[in-house]
């Protein structure tokens, strides 16, 4: 929604070394204005929320990149995904939705890209119930390891395929995409699965040899040059290698693939072979991690070539297109970040940009079906929903002065949303660094990414002359009633909790004082523990698996106890949780699974088993405990008990926000200071929804 207010900065010249990224760039019968290609990536909407996911990519054409992408659209009813919420081109129906989304891309500028998929092997069809169809006899590959089956497709069923592909490359066209890609990448679609050996055991055409291999690949290319080529690039997305050796389709067939089939589509689109590989967060991969693996494929075809590697630098950018890597930057997770990026290279506004922090909070909207989120940017998704933008917000509506206590990510955020608004604003910090939670982390290891959220903020806030920021200034709420702002934030952050309690122990764990015990706030203060630590993780995501390496880094032995299954077992929903529990093993960490806390006592933790209730003594010499936090709410407290005086000091309103009011992770600490900003002198909602939603249209 453009609400007619003035873009945050103006226009400035664009640094002469970044002009080869807008450079068009022609894919068969289309022209892209520039090298900007948003890949295909989820966002958790879907065909639930249509509205919401067209708007997203709208603001991204507005945002200035060359080709926009939907996520995966499933072409055909009898191959879906569900429980997953993805795009649907199953029939005419759809076509409203998918024209909207189009209709959005271009908009600005942008070419519209539709993702094609056919998910075979990985289409366990719970919503459809049909019989999922694969090259060979193959159990579904989910992540959620369904008891279901896929058939092995005869000839006829080959014949079908085809016939429902032209089926939706027609519809595609009509819907008015640019460019239709067909999936074949991280693992997923029937394009891989009859590309690999360790799915394709077919002894027909159709198997065996690559070039057999290939032959559906060539086929459902061919069959989109009849039906749509006259005005739609044809481009295919594979994977790079699917990390089996030879016995997968590998990075060696790949490049036999590409040479044997140069000309084939319009474009190739190259992504690594797992999702989790291709996009692992930064703590597991930099920059270009993909690099080696890219590198001489585009000297194999005359075609435009599309790589990734979470780009956020343009000098890296640059290398990529100079050095012959890649046509096309290929983005998503930093599209997300920053929608922006490409435009605020172009008018030289570097210091600007967004950068990615490769948590893949943003993944986990997919993974658990809700709408998607960005640590960086809590407009992501909420462009339609709420009338968000990433670089425009409605101005003051009063000259009211307004006071933010705590400069973690919900205080930055919000002071630096409320300087955009016009506000006049003070941020107090009682310490002398800003960042709050995030610097702190940012120490640790593999997490120096955090960091970013705190630098932009930062970086922007130091440029408004209406915002100002006082270090070392620990308030009370004699204080805060003496200054006479009209409103105040409260940003005070959380800490986490000592005794034990989480989700296994909803009350204290017996603890004996003799035992050293420890909490990441102490860890992250440079406060080790020494010898045998037993690190106990109730809390789940990323910060116990964290400690544990710091401490075997720094000589310690480690007992890594969680009440879960799996080490770290949230990070599922990030791709990480494979990751993390193989560095710990491979560290020498003592990993103990489905061991909940009984007790801690001098010297030791009786640990029991969360499904026989068995107990176990484990010797050690330190205890760190990673469970829930409390909040440090205690300033809100003393100002809520004198609310009858706040009229008399000026102040309207006090408001406690991200950890001090809820701790979380901390995309929703940014997400909770931008909803202030943009709440602040509202008119009450009432009963009324805050955000806009779509409903499902009865039929009879």
């Amino acid at each position: 929604m453009d609400d007619g207010s003035a873009p945050i900065t103006g226009r400035r010249l664009r640094d002469p070394r970044y002009d080869i990224l807008f450079e068009p760039v022609r894919i068969g019968p289309v022209t892209a204005r520039n090298r900007f290609y948003q890949v295909p990536h989820c966002n958790g909407g879907g065909y639930r929320d249509p509205s919401a996911a067209a708007e997203m990519r709208r603001v991204k054409s507005e945002g200035g990149w060359g080709v926009i992408f939907t996520e995966q659209v499933e072409i055909h009813h009898s191959s879906e995904i569900t429980p997953f919420i993805e795009l649907r081109i199953w029939d005419d129906e759809d076509l409203p939705a998918l024209t909207k989304m189009a209709d959005a891309i271009h908009s600005h500028g942008a070419l519209a890209g539709i993702e094609l998929a056919y998910s075979g092997a990985n289409g366990p069809n719970l919503y459809t119930r049909e019989v999922p169809l694969a090259p060979s006899h193959t159990p579904i590959l989910t992540f959620t390891s369904d008891p279901v089956q896929a058939r092995a497709m005869d000839k006829e069923d080959i014949r079908n395929l085809r016939h429902w592909h032209r089926l939706a490359y027609r519809r595609a066209k009509r819907a008015g995409f640019d460019i239709l890609c067909l999936y074949g990448a991280h693992g997923f679609g029937i394009i891989q699965h009859f590309l690999s050996p360790r799915t394709n055991q077919r002894s027909d055409e159709y198997g065996g040899s690559l070039a057999n291999r290939a032959r559906l690949l060539k086929e459902l290319i061919s069959d989109a040059r009849d039906e749509v080529g006259d005005r739609c690039a044809i481009a295919v997305r594979l994977s790079l290698d699917e990390l089996a050796g030879e016995a997968g389709f590998s990075n060696s067939q790949l490049r036999d693939l590409v040479a044997m089939h140069a000309d084939l589509p319009d474009l190739w689109d190259f992504a690594h072979g797992t999702w989790e590989a291709c996009s692992g967060t930064s703590r597991f991969k930099p920059e270009a991690a993909q690099e080696e693996l890219i590198r001489g494929l585009k000297q194999l075809t005359p075609k435009p070539v599309v790589g990734v590697g979470r780009f956020t630098s343009p000098d890296q950018m640059v290398r990529q297109v100079r050095q012959g890597l890649m046509d096309f930057i290929g983005a998503a997770r930093p599209s997300i970040a920053d929608p922006f990026l490409p435009r605020k290279i172009d008018e030289g506004r570097i210091e600007d940009i967004r950068e990615c922090i490769g948590c893949n909070i943003c993944v986990t909207g997919d993974m658990t079906m809700s709408l998607s989120r960005c640590t960086q940017n809590s407009s992501f998704m909420e462009e339609w929903r709420k009338g968000w933008h990433p670089e425009r917000i409605r101005p003051k509506q009063s000259d009211a002065r307004v006071l933010v206590v705590g400069a973690g990510p919900a205080g930055l955020s919000a002071a630096h949303k409320l300087g955009l608004r016009g506000y006049e604003v003070a941020l107090a910090e009682a310490t002398a660094e800003l960042g709050g939670r995030v610097s702190r982390e940012s120490r640790l290891p593999g997490l120096s990414a955090w960091g970013r959220v705190r630098d932009y903020r930062q970086g922007q806030i130091a440029r408004m002359a209406n915002v100002g920021v006082y270090r070392d200034s620990r308030l009370s709420a004699d204080d805060i009633l003496g200054f006479g702002f009209s409103h105040v934030a409260i940003a005070t952050g959380a800490r986490w909790r000592r005794d034990g309690v989480a989700r296994y122990n909803l009350l204290p764990v017996p603890l004996d004082p003799a035992m050293p015990v420890f909490t990441p706030d102490d860890i992250m203060a440079g406060e080790l523990p020494a010898g045998v630590v037993a690190v106990y993780d109730d809390d789940h995501y990323y910060m116990a698996s964290v400690i544990a390496e710091l401490l075997i880094s720094k000589g310690c032995k480690v007992i890594f106890l969680t009440p879960s299954s799996r080490a770290a077992e949230w990070s599922f929903n990030t791709l990480e949780q494979a990751a993390i529990q193989a560095r710990l093993l491979e560290a020498g960490v003592d990993v103990r699974v489905t061991r909940g806390l009984a007790s801690v006592e001098k010297g030791a933790v009786t640990a029991r088993c969360t499904y026989t209730g068995r107990l176990e003594r484990l010797a050690c010499d330190a205890v760190v405990m990673v469970t829930a936090r409390l909040p440090e709410d205690g300033l809100y407290l003393a100002l809520a008990e004198r609310r009858e005086e706040w009229a008399g000091h000026g102040i309207q309103s006090v408001k406690v926000i991200g950890d001090a009011n809820a701790p979380a992770a901390i995309a929703w600490a940014t997400y909770a200071g931008h909803r202030y900003a943009e709440e602040l002198d509202a008119e009450p909602l009432g009963d009324e929804l805050p955000f806009r939603r779509e409903i499902a249209r009865l039929k009879d």
